[in-house]
């Protein structure tokens, strides 16, 4: 199912409503969560309200005072606009993919009679609902079997990628709502009531797990909350110190020399460059719900991945034709061939193609030979064909090896098949132990060979694990397989490690394993089994092609399904973690820059030596107070270009990545707001704001 890309970035459907999202985030409780706007707010409203009690009574520069008020107000709300921008496209992209869900219908049967019943929505079903569910179907919701045997495909659900019989009675009668019956037809009495399902499980698991906040989250936050405490403390004592020295300080000139040293550049850029990171990702594909996700990408040490749909293609696939002595793979291709021409399943479309390909046989019409197609059936566990007198059944071993017995036996001219049968056996082995499924091929009661089924790995997986693996990223397939069948797929697929026959609460526990262990971990899954997982990992990538539940739980959906995106979804993370580190340093830089141009301005009057301080040659006190908070609010907008565009990435360690940030933008922090505030200086005085 494909999905909607996410709204553009300036689409009026997110534009607009985060205008009025930006007021309502001046909430103490939105703005606490970021330290620095919080404390920009506070001075703002406090300022305010000295300037409206300045205009009841006509003290002070009202003009001067309103213009420093009005600055301070557009660093709050544009740093508010820039997240709920970055909101608003993560509940569109959300609206988006529940829009794309769809309701399971139920055949809800009124008595014993299969062809008298209607269709209902699977979420009204009640417990004691008796339901029908016929090949192609999906059962609505989890039930007991009490009439019928089927096929059922369990792989959204448990992850194994063969189907499964299910069938009255006895210990595999139990059926999962979400799984699809691939053969025949069962009755299923529901046994769980709304709410209480395996789904409805999953998603409480889902909404319970919590991500973890990034290592660099946490550190920034603490350096950027130091930062605000110390030169708090810093410009309190301002005012005592100027009455010692015979003068005093305008609250609102201390207001506008806190504003303007503490971290509001970057403060007011995290959400900008959270979209950004968002938006790279839209390009490779992948939504993400969130910067924090894109983020965290960029620090992940060890990658989950489900094998089927995630390494694998999902569908096993013919791959070899393995003969019995006195038998060519010629012939046991062509019956093979002949048995598979009118099945439809991916399995026996594969069969026909390999014959075609590896043998030059050409598929033949089924009319015009005359043949009646026998399908596959829970019961007989084998399909095939009857045509001019000859029968060709292809099935499990056991299946067929029973099948030549029943025959045999109904013939005068029955044959020993010990010898035949034990080296089918033989053969049926080792292709189990390299993780296959073998089918067996009989014709007329002589067995030919054995078809060699397997899970087929994605092409170039290999080599992009190896590129994971250079970077650092420990790669792990999990799966619901038993670990034969894991460890040659693993071996195949190139990952680190496995964790096989893996259920749900495996699959968390290991992540919670890892996350204990300071590691930042990425899942990559698409089944309703793999939800609780993606919901806990730090960075959690549903494939499209996944279920509606794996796709909820995941922090990024992969409109590809290709599990080694997550390359591109580090790199672009660890771009984000560059852009932001970068934009850190220039803005540190930026506020020793403004201290030369506030603070001589501030103390000229009262020590006039200070004058020397003032190497930027600012016109006046206020034309130099107001300059700076003006350039404060406006060198966020210019910088808003490089938070989208992003700083490149390039694999180097911390000690040439430092010396890099420091040289370009340390340096550029120094020098941009001397040339940015004398400009603003310049226009101030002409125009005789100050």
């Amino acid at each position: 199912m494909s999905q909607s890309k996410p709204a553009s970035i300036m689409d009026a459907r997110i534009l607009i409503p985060a205008i009025g999202g930006a007021f309502r985030k001046l909430d103490p409780r939105s703005l606490s969560r970021n330290p620095v706007m919080f404390v920009v707010a506070v001075v703002s409203a406090l300022t305010t309200v000295l300037f409206v009690k300045d205009l009841a009574t006509g003290a002070g520069n009202l003009g001067f005072s309103f213009q420093i008020i009005l600055w301070l107000w557009f660093t709050v709300l544009f740093a508010n606009f820039a997240e709920a921008v970055a909101e608003g496209r993560g509940k569109a992209q959300a609206d988006s993919l529940r829009r794309s869900r769809t309701e399971t219908q139920a055949k809800l049967l009124a008595g014993d009679d299969r062809s008298d019943y209607k269709l209902v929505p699977g979420t009204s079903l009640k417990v004691g609902d008796v339901v029908l569910v016929e090949a192609g179907d999906i059962i609505p919701s989890d039930g007991e079997i009490i009439e019928g045997v089927a096929s059922v495909n369990e792989a959204a659900i448990t992850g194994e990628s063969a189907p499964v019989i299910r069938e009255s009675g006895g210990d595999r009668s139990a059926v999962t709502g979400g799984t699809q019956v691939l053969s025949d037809w069962i009755r299923v009495r529901i046994t769980a009531a709304p709410g209480s399902t395996f789904l409805d499980r999953m998603i409480a698991l889902v909404e319970g797990a919590e991500r973890q906040k990034t290592p660099n989250e946490i550190a920034l936050n603490i350096l950027l909350a130091t930062m605000t405490l110390i030169f708090v403390m810093a410009v309190a004592t301002i005012p005592s110190f100027a009455a010692y020295a015979g003068g005093a300080i305008p609250v609102i000139v201390l207001v506008a020399l806190f504003v303007t040293l503490i971290p509001t550049t970057i403060g007011a850029l995290l959400s900008a460059i959270g979209i950004a990171g968002m938006d790279r990702l839209v390009r490779f594909n992948v939504l993400a719900m969130s910067g924090r996700a894109v983020e965290a990408a960029g620090d992940v040490d060890t990658l989950l991945l489900d094998k089927t749909g995630t390494i694998t293609l999902g569908n096993r696939q013919a791959t070899e034709f393995r003969p019995v002595t006195g038998v060519s793979e010629q012939e046991l291709a062509d019956a093979a061939q002949l048995a598979s021409l009118a099945d439809e399943t991916p399995e026996g479309r594969s069969i026909v193609v390999l014959a075609k390909e590896k043998y030059g046989i050409r598929g033949r019409d089924m009319a015009s030979l005359h043949a009646t197609f026998v399908p596959f059936t829970a019961q007989s566990r084998m399909s095939g064909v009857d045509l001019d007198g000859s029968s060709i059944r292809k099935g499990a071993v056991d299946a067929v090896l029973r099948y030549i017995d029943q025959t045999s036996s109904r013939t005068s001219n029955a044959r020993p098949r010990n010898g035949m049968a034990r080296e089918i056996q033989s053969i049926a082995d080792e292709i189990a132990k390299a993780g296959g499924t073998p089918l067996a091929v009989v014709r007329d009661s002589r067995l030919l060979g054995v078809i060699h089924l397997k899970d087929i790995v994605k092409g170039g997986i290999r080599e992009r694990f190896a590129e994971l693996r250079r970077m650092g990223i420990r790669t792990v397939m999990i799966t619901g397989d038993n670990p034969m069948t894991a460890a040659a797929i693993a071996a195949e697929a190139g990952v680190d490690d496995f964790l096989a026959q893996a259920t749900p609460e495996d699959k968390l526990r290991l992540i919670r394993n890892e996350q204990a262990r300071g590691k930042l971990v990425a899942m990559c899954g698409d089944g309703t089994n793999d939800a609780p997982a993606l919901a806990q990992s730090d960075v959690g990538v549903a494939m499209n092609t996944g279920t509606v539940a794996a796709r909820e739980a995941g922090n990024m959906i992969d409109l590809d399904s290709d599990p080694t995106k997550l390359i591109e979804i580090v790199e672009i993370g660890k771009q984000l973690l560059m852009t932001r580190g970068s934009l850190t340093t220039f803005s540190i830089a930026n506020d020793v820059a403004k201290y030369f141009a506030i603070l001589p301005a501030m103390f000229v009057t009262l020590y006039p030596q200070l004058d020397a301080l003032n190497i930027m040659r600012l016109a006046t006190p206020e034309s130099a107070i107001l300059s700076a908070i003006i350039f404060n609010a406006l060198i966020i907008i210019f910088l808003i270009p490089l938070a989208l565009k992003g700083v490149a990435y390039r694999p180097i360690g911390a000690g040439p990545l430092l010396r890099r940030n420091l040289t370009i933008y340390g340096l550029g922090g120094l020098i941009v707001p001397f040339a940015g505030i004398k400009l603003i200086d310049m226009i101030v005085t002409a125009l005789h704001l100050a």
